[in-house]
């Protein structure tokens, strides 16, 4: 038999789970480079807010197509700013919403178990890396971004062979974790804290990875989404974004 305390407890638990679930949600849309990053956003978010951010993740290309097919997305955090101003033209961003939040940095990891010996971004034209992992630059800017990088150091045409690609810098950095590429270009917030060697791509190599956001003209939830827009312009997010691997400026 339940003694009295046991009762209280699973009334807590049952009260607990009531406010977990009547949380107002906000959805956002975010780029792939912002995986890990957006654990601790969303986190701190939620103490401040007391709303509960879900986040949807995927290249800036995939995204942008989801939302112009009516994707109930209430936010969007992009890689780039040519996504973002191209919704915005097509009406499908709240005015005045759209704001460059960060500059995103394109780093080189080299992943611990890899034989590949790295001492600048050139070297993986040699013969000890045979893979070389990158994001689809047709869909994500950090994959345009190395390609530009590769290019502009002149070893584009003898490291193309070798390159496999993801559709997004996450499952690009899949294939270093697995085993299955000697190195793989990436956004620097997603390995600055990982084991192995990381080395950050100079910002003269490519153009600028400007990141933008906006909310969704569609929502709903149109003050929870702007909320969280000046969360990371101007408030702790901002912070957050600078501690894991990002550059900020004024924001909005």
């Amino acid at each position: 038999m339940a003694s009295a305390k046991s009762y209280a407890q699973i009334a807590l638990l049952a009260a607990c789970l009531a406010s977990a679930q009547t949380k107002q949600q906000v959805t956002i849309a975010a780029a792939a480079n912002l995986t890990e990053v957006c654990k601790t956003l969303g986190a701190e978010f939620e103490a401040e807010t007391g709303l509960h951010p879900v986040f949807s993740f995927g290249s800036t290309a995939q995204l942008t197509q989801q939302i112009e097919n009516g994707a109930p997305f209430d936010a969007f955090l992009a890689a780039d700013s040519e996504h973002p101003q191209k919704l915005d033209k097509e009406g499908l961003l709240s005015p005045g919403t759209r704001a460059v939040y960060a500059t995103g940095v394109l780093a080189l990891w080299v992943p611990p178990t890899s034989p590949a010996k790295i001492g600048r971004i050139a070297d993986v034209a040699s013969s000890d890396v045979k893979v070389i992992a990158v994001a689809k630059p047709e869909l994500a800017p950090y994959g345009q971004a190395t390609v530009e990088t590769l290019t502009k150091l002149g070893v584009w045409d003898r490291v193309k062979a070798k390159i496999v690609y993801g559709d997004n810098i996450s499952m690009a950095k899949q294939y270093g974790t697995s085993g299955n590429a000697d190195v793989v270009f990436t956004a620097w917030s997603l390995v600055l804290k990982e084991n192995g060697k990381v080395v950050q791509v100079g910002e003269d190599l490519h153009k600028p990875i400007t990141q933008e956001l906006g909310v969704l003209a569609k929502s709903s939830n149109q003050a929870p989404a702007k909320s969280f827009a000046e969360f990371l312009l101007v408030g702790k997010g901002r912070e957050i974004l600078a501690s894991n691997g990002y550059r900020v400026g004024k924001g909005k």
